[in-house]
């Protein structure tokens, strides 16, 4: 089969379209056909082993899972013994280490049937991204009706989904993203955009009781100050450029962690992990008509590099797609 596969660390030049073996299925795994995969800042993060503090888990010369890709849409090719839940020809969309590729194996808890009213593209696009933005509202967040909830980074794969979801929840929404990807926001449902480039969101004196910060460019105390008395706010990745290379988003992630005990505020570090039951809440949001998945473009398989290039230096908004 075709894959993308990685031998070294480095810029998206390391990525290679090659022909490699199928992989085997184990008792609790299914095979699939990949008709769709979807790019996540986790790949260029995996791609340049970065942050280098990973690198234990990660592999130290090289990465230990050689295929790039997680998120995927296709049809059922095969499915273990220990199997009952799907079967052969059934269209599914999950989370595995493998996904730009024509097969993928994953772990049968990790995989659910697809949103009937989506196409293969488009339901790519939700399960890492709309499993993250799920979970910090719903099981960290706690969101409820009628809470004043911001998500800083909402133009971006997780951002799209946070703020439709929260609107799902009855929240009302304030999305902080660039100029450009305004309106995009405001088409998610969002009661209110901060534009940043014009608006600092932790000095213009507005209180939230969740902040969700998909970005990790502002300081905990920068943060804390836009929330309400017993506000939560909910920490997920961010970008390198908190604390370099070498920890990554890592270090705020940390220092959220250390301070939660001393504050008032409920201070969350987001870890979200694939779960069949959250794509089953995810596919109930699609097929109601509460949520979408926004693609901002598409790529074939032998432009996995350069995909993965658009969303690290592009700052691409919304989710970008591979097809098969």
């Amino acid at each position: 089969m075709k894959a993308i596969v990685q031998d070294r660390y480095g810029s998206p030049g390391v990525l290679e379209l090659r022909e490699v073996e199928r992989p085997p299925v184990g008792d609790r795994e299914v095979l699939v056909r990949v008709h769709a995969a979807a790019v996540n800042a986790r790949d260029w993060h995996l791609m340049r082993g970065d942050p280098y503090l990973a690198r234990p888990a990660l592999g130290l010369r090289g990465p230990k899972v050689r295929i790039r890709g997680t998120d995927f849409a296709g049809r059922v090719e095969a499915v273990g013994r220990d199997v009952t839940r799907l079967r052969p020809g059934d269209e599914v969309f999950g989370e595995a280490e493998g996904a730009f590729a024509e097969y993928v194996c994953a772990p049968a808890d990790a995989v659910g049937p697809m949103p009937a009213n989506l196409t293969f593209e488009q339901a790519a696009a939700v399960p890492l991204a709309g499993n993250t933005a799920l979970m910090g509202l719903r099981d960290l967040g706690r969101v409820r009706p009628g809470q004043r909830v911001l998500v800083n980074g909402a133009s971006g794969g997780v951002g799209t989904f946070a703020v439709q979801i929260a609107k799902a929840f009855g929240a009302e929404v304030t999305g902080v993203c660039g100029t450009r990807n305004a309106e995009l926001v405001r088409s998610l449902g969002a009661d209110h955009v901060v534009d940043y480039s014009r608006e600092d969101f932790t000095r213009a004196g507005r209180r939230y009781d969740l902040v969700f910060d998909l970005v990790g460019n502002r300081s905990l105390t920068d943060c804390r100050r836009a929330l309400a008395p017993g506000g939560t706010l909910v920490l997920s990745g961010g970008g390198v450029s908190e604390g370099g290379s070498l920890v990554g988003p890592m270090a705020l992630l940390v220092r959220g962690m250390a301070l939660s005990p001393f504050v008032r505020h409920r201070l969350l570090v987001l870890t979200a992990t694939p779960d069949r039951r959250n794509l089953a809440a995810l596919r109930e949001l699609i097929e109601s008509g509460r949520l979408a998945p926004a693609v901002d473009r598409t790529y074939p398989l032998h432009e996995v590099p350069e995909a993965i290039r658009y969303l690290e230096v592009e700052h691409a908004r919304a989710k970008v797609v591979i097809t098969l």
